[in-house]
């Protein structure tokens, strides 16, 4: 059991003390848990199938249309009406909440598409007849998803960039800085504009490119830390002890740093996500046909006459962005020293 120093204690309490902040992390955790199991809550594929006391599983696996009494080899159809008809006759079949994935196209829709809310599309459908709560689930998994990746690797290059920045100094310090005066004036979204017109759009790829600007958001941070810590008695003691450079740098140094820059984490998360967003909203993001916020954002523009495709885009993502800052208030409020003097 890892036990937690009295300051660690003082600032989660700080941070539970912020309801503001608390009940975001809680909304912010739950809305994330769920769209990590979004195939378990919409989907166009039973979660469990008994057909003559034989039970299977077609969310894990695909069964051809021969094993309930169809007559084709090609995977089963559980919309179908004839192959349902086949199961229902000789077991039962338990459906996800929402009977639609996010690539599933209702074609059984009683009025052309975009349809407004109904019974089976709670939120409504899409342009393309798809399922909006499907469709907002899976977009903000894989939105979240980006920018925790983004974040996470962008936070070890900043972080180790600012320290190098921070602990030597002199012209490795000056020439860095330097670089990135060049590199963070060059307009940002409109070379991720170029790039992405230039190859073909995708997860990985969209993530190479913004890795490119987004580990300069911690280094001044962590080096303003290093100039600082540098000077410390206990560092320059341990310099004179002979202790290698890395070790002070990570062992002794770092783990003040990260206090100001985990204060950070949220925002850097939040402006991932709304470039992502701002990305695939122009049409240069995500593959087409992707779920994504910013390409449901352009659907509402694009049909103004169904107003309920931007309005729960907007929605999602305003309470996404407005929690990430909460949060980020929050963490900042605890971990300020000033407000956990011992």
């Amino acid at each position: 059991m890892v036990k937690l120093s009295h300051l660690t204690k003082r600032r989660l309490q700080s941070f539970r003390n912020s309801r503001r902040g608390w009940w975001s992390l809680i909304l912010f955790s739950t809305l994330f848990l769920l769209s990590t199991g979004a195939e378990f809550i919409a989907n166009d594929t039973p979660l469990l199938v008994r057909y003559q006391n034989t039970y299977y599983t077609p969310i894990f696996m695909d069964y051809p249309e021969t094993t309930f009494g169809g007559d084709f080899d090609a995977p089963a159809d559980y919309r179908d009406p004839y192959i349902a008809d086949k199961i229902n006759e000789n077991g039962w079949m338990i459906w996800p909440i929402i009977r639609f994935a996010d690539q599933t196209i209702d074609y059984d829709l009683p009025v052309p598409a975009p349809a407004p809310p109904s019974l089976d599309h709670p939120l409504g459908t899409d342009d393309q007849g798809r399922d909006l709560v499907a469709r907002l689930l899976y977009g903000f998994r894989i939105s979240v998803c980006f920018g925790m990746l983004l974040t996470f690797i962008s936070t070890i290059a900043g972080v180790a960039a600012g320290a190098v920045q921070g602990y030597y100094g002199g012209r490795i310090d000056m020439f860095s800085q330097r670089f990135m005066e060049v590199w963070s004036g060059l307009p940002v979204l409109y070379l991720l504009i170029i790039l992405s017109d230039m190859f073909k759009p995708g997860f990985w790829w969209l993530l190479g490119i913004m890795l490119l600007f987004s580990w300069m958001a911690l280094v001044n941070v962590v080096r303003a830390e290093f100039l600082r810590g540098r000077n410390l008695d206990y560092v320059r003691a341990a310099q004179a002890m002979g202790v290698r450079d890395r070790n002070i740098m990570f062992r002794h140094i770092l783990p003040n740093a990260m206090v100001a820059a985990l204060t950070f984490l949220p925002f850097v998360l939040n402006g991932a996500i709304t470039t992502l967003t701002s990305l695939d909203f122009l049409g240069f993001g995500m593959p087409p046909g992707s779920p994504s916020l910013g390409e449901l954002l352009a659907q509402g523009k694009s049909n103004l006459h169904a107003p309920w495709i931007g309005l729960s885009a907007f929605a999602m993502l305003s309470i996404t962005l407005t929690v990430l800052v909460f949060i980020g208030e929050a963490a900042r409020d605890a971990l300020d020293p000033n407000r956990n003097v011992l």
